[in-house]
């Protein structure tokens, strides 16, 4: 974990209340793995008081990048800032999608629902360079919704849009889309980020084709690194279920364990 209070933003791209940043920020982007996140402080003053998560869209040497969604004050304040801008951030936090050389040949679909694709991409790039086949499945309520396909499409990533409306892509839910797809092709895992109701159907889908998942749960989150209890979800763990702090925990963790609402 590093404390960066001399992180720089280079670049900043939005599509209406979609936003993308590209942060320098070197130890925090060399450490980073897929799934982890960032606490970043979006003002200089005492409000918004606290930081806010935010997934690591991607990560290398010089730096990571953010994707969200304009959801609140502190992402709005953020949304505004300028290329230049100074950046005060902690990171990278928690525990991340299960990655190894060893899944070689392997195949996996990487499921992202709206803001939710932001840790996909990094997650898919990273499979690809160990030999992973890697299906990201694309889901958003209308075509405005998934905003960074042709990003997937040039990094020569296997991608699946689907969009409520049927504007674009498949016509339904991104977990029918899954759900077609399985009929067709066994994945060796299933990894998820988005809305917990996508996740908890997609959990009933892998345990259904007895495939192996893993789920990236999202939270409102005080501190992030465990000290306030402000993120908790119910979690199996040897001793039954109980109360599991996300930040410190997880955010991604094994869809067997997780007791969905």
């Amino acid at each position: 974990m590093t404390i960066d209070r001399n992180a720089r933003l280079r670049e900043i791209r939005n599509w209406d209340d979609y936003f993308y940043l590209t942060i320098d920020t070197p130890d925090v982007g060399r450490e980073a793995r897929p799934g982890q996140f960032v606490m970043i402080k979006v003002a200089d003053g005492p409000f918004p008081l606290l930081r806010r998560p935010l997934s690591i869209h991607d990560a290398g040497a010089s730096g990571i990048e953010l994707f969200f969604k304009v959801a609140g004050q502190g992402t709005e304040i953020l949304s505004l800032k300028k290329p230049g801008d100074g950046l005060d951030l902690i990171g990278p936090l928690g525990k991340g999608f299960t990655v190894s050389d060893g899944m070689k040949g392997k195949r996996a679909f990487c499921v992202g629902g709206g803001r939710g694709i932001a840790p996909i991409y990094f997650l898919a790039r990273e499979l690809g360079a160990r030999g992973v086949q890697a299906t990201v499945f694309y889901g958003g309520r209308r075509l405005a919704d998934i905003p960074l396909r042709d990003k997937f499409e040039k990094a020569g990533i296997e991608l699946l849009s689907s969009t409520d409306d049927g504007s674009f892509g498949f016509g339904g839910l991104v977990t029918e889309l899954v759900s077609r797809e399985l009929e067709r092709t066994k994945p060796d895992i299933i990894y998820a980020c988005g809305p917990d109701a996508m996740m908890k159907a997609l959990a009933s889908l892998a345990a259904k084709h007895r495939v192996p998942a893993e789920f990236s749960l999202e939270s409102v989150m005080g501190c992030g690194i465990g000290a306030c209890w402000g993120c908790v979800h119910r979690i199996k763990n040897e001793s039954g279920d109980g109360w599991t702090k996300i930040c410190e925990e997880g955010p991604v963790f094994p869809g067997e364990r997780i007791l969905w609402p």
